[in-house]
This record gives C-alpha cells, structure tokens and sequence, in this order.
C-alpha cells in the first residue's frame, strides 16, 4: 500500500472519525450515490454516503442492507432535514447502527440531533454562515461541511475559497471542518488540508466513475461539459426560498424556471402552503434528477453537476480516483 505520509497527517483527525484510511467523503448525490458507488468509496479507503433524498424508510432500510452486503468499511447516510418522515428515517439507522448521519438541507429540527445521538452516531451537519456552523457545532454537531457555490446540486452564494478563509482559522482548532465545492484535483485538496480542513468532500468528480449507476447518456453529457456549462438555477419568485441547483445547462433547467411559475401561482391562489410548496419544488428535482441519472433523458432531466465538472473526462474506477487525488496532494505537499 502507498504511503502518503504528509497528506494522511494533515488528515488524522479526519480519519479517525470517520474510521477510514483516507478522509474523502463522497457528495450525497441522489440516485447516484447508492449501494454500488458508496461501497466502492468505502472499500477504496474512502467514506461513501447513501443519498437518501425523496426515498421512504422502506427503502432506505433496503439500500443501507444492501450497502452492509458490499462493503464492511464504514459508510455514512445523508438525510434531508425537510423530509416529512425524518424521524422514521433516523429510526432506520439506528436499527443499522449507522456510524454517521448527514443532516442537510436546512437547520435539523428539534429533537432530531437528539435521536442520532441516541443510538451512538456521529452527526454531520452543513452550515452556509459562520455563526450557524457555531450553533450547530454546540448544539450537538460532532462535524461540519463547508460547501462553497462551486458544487453542484443545492448550493449556497458563497464561493469554497471565500468559506475556507472565513471559517477554518476560526474553527480548525476545536472542530473537525470538511471543505467542498469544487474540489477535482489533489492539489486542491493539500491547500484546504494545510489551511486546518481535516477532509474533503467531492461529488461531481465520482459521479461518472465505473461504479457509478448513472446512465451512459449522463456520463457522456458530464465527460463533453465544461466548467462554465454547469449554471446554477435562477429564482423566480421571490415568497419560493428555492434554493439554487447548479446543473448542466439544458431544456430541464429551463422547465424548473416554468416549474416555480406554476408552484407560484398556486401558492397566489392559496391552494397550498409554503412548506407544500417548496416540497413540491423538491420532488421536481428528485424527478428530473431520476430521468437524467437513471433514464438518460438528458434533455429533459436534471444533469447535477459542479464546475468540477471539466475536469471529469473518462469513466475511472473508485480507487484510481481516490490514489490518483492522494498523490496529487502528496506531490504538491512535497514540493512545499
């Protein structure tokens, strides 16, 4: 096995909590990150998360069985903090006795910390302001992502490199801080582990790997795209806090403006409710997503991708992206 003795110190603590070789975390990306890639991850001295996205606690039980069958390394579940079955989803792993959960999406609502907690998980927790991540971090978080607007999917206004600087010399010393967005290269990952991050989490850069699930069609659209393909989507109303998606520019990104039109105007009408309205937001995506991700209709579903996204060329396998990222950051470590 390779040593990479400046990069895996820089990364201890990241390692010992999450129990891996190697503090790399791969981005929840729904239908993406299932069974076949997180295993992959984990197997690779990585740490996979399960995307639960829209899924019930029926299949949730199923993927997480079906993960523990392909890898016994650890792995870790993503949930979303709006998912009207939370509760029942946390329930699900703890009858797993999953080691790690992800809370994303918005602030975890009462009690849900408390029930991680409970069964002896670690929570991982988002924040896009320095004064949330402050909160959360004494309200029970046990780590944190920062994600800067380069990522795909949901993403927050702030750049990695802005959110880096803001909040790991404000943070490093006592917390354990994991960078995102943007992240393609080893070189990167060496410059955030040398800033105080103890890991980083990449998605775009796994999401075409041979592992992964994702149609042909969606891995010829991601290995074509460029940097300046992947757009974020633009809010149409403001009353709809949508959250912005950056994805590749296609005929889906401009049916989710048409979307938001139309939850709008029921929302006018008052047919519905605000936390009605942006679930149904959030069921588009998951829709789009599967048509792209699962159906290949690449025109008219959502392509998720991070600016990352050009440096994604050919379908790797796991473990060669994950020894190629931990040489480039050892090289890179090395001639500094």
């Amino acid at each position: 096995m390779t040593t990479y003795s400046k990069t895996s110190s820089l990364m201890r603590r990241g390692c010992e909590f999450l129990g891996t070789e190697y503090a790399i975390l791969c981005g929840a990306m729904s239908w993406v990150s299932e069974r076949n890639l997180v295993s992959a991850i984990s197997n690779a001295g990585g740490f996979g998360v399960i995307a639960c996205g829209a899924m019930t606690p029926d299949l949730l039980d199923k993927e997480i069985a079906a993960t523990k069958t392909l890898t016994d390394k650890p792995f870790g579940v993503n949930l979303i903090t709006m998912h009207p079955d939370l509760f029942d989803l946390i329930a699900i792993c703890a009858k797993h006795e999953v080691g790690h959960v992800v809370l994303a999406g918005g602030i975890p609502p009462k009690g849900s910390v408390e029930a991680i907690k409970a069964f002896g998980a670690k929570v991982i927790v988002f924040a896009p302001t320095l004064a949330l991540a402050k909160k959360l971090l004494r309200s029970g978080g046990d780590a944190l992502v920062i994600e800067g607007m380069e990522a795909g999917g949901h993403i927050g206004p702030v750049s990695t490199s802005v959110l880096a600087q803001e909040f790991l010399p404000a943070l490093s010393k006592d917390h354990l801080v994991f960078v995102a967005g943007g992240i393609g290269r080893g070189e990167a990952m060496a410059g955030y582990l040398e800033m105080g991050a103890v890991g980083v989490q990449l998605g775009t850069r796994f999401a075409c790997a041979q592992e992964s699930i994702a149609h042909p069609a969606f891995k010829k659209a991601f290995f074509q795209a460029k940097a300046r393909d992947a757009i974020a989507s633009v809010q149409v109303d403001p009353r709809l806090p949508v959250i912005p998606v950056r994805a590749l520019k296609n005929k889906g990104t401009e049916e989710f403006t048409a979307k938001q039109r139309e939850v709008a105007a029921v929302l006018d009408r008052e047919e519905i409710a605000m936390p009605e309205a942006q679930l149904q937001i959030e069921h588009y995506w998951a829709g789009a997503l599967r048509r792209a991700v699962i159906d290949g209709d690449v025109e008219n579903g959502s392509l998720m991708a991070g600016q990352s996204v050009g440096m994604v060329t050919s379908e790797e396998p796991v473990a060669e992206i994950v020894q190629q990222l931990m040489r480039e950051s050892e090289d890179a470590l090395t001639r500094r």
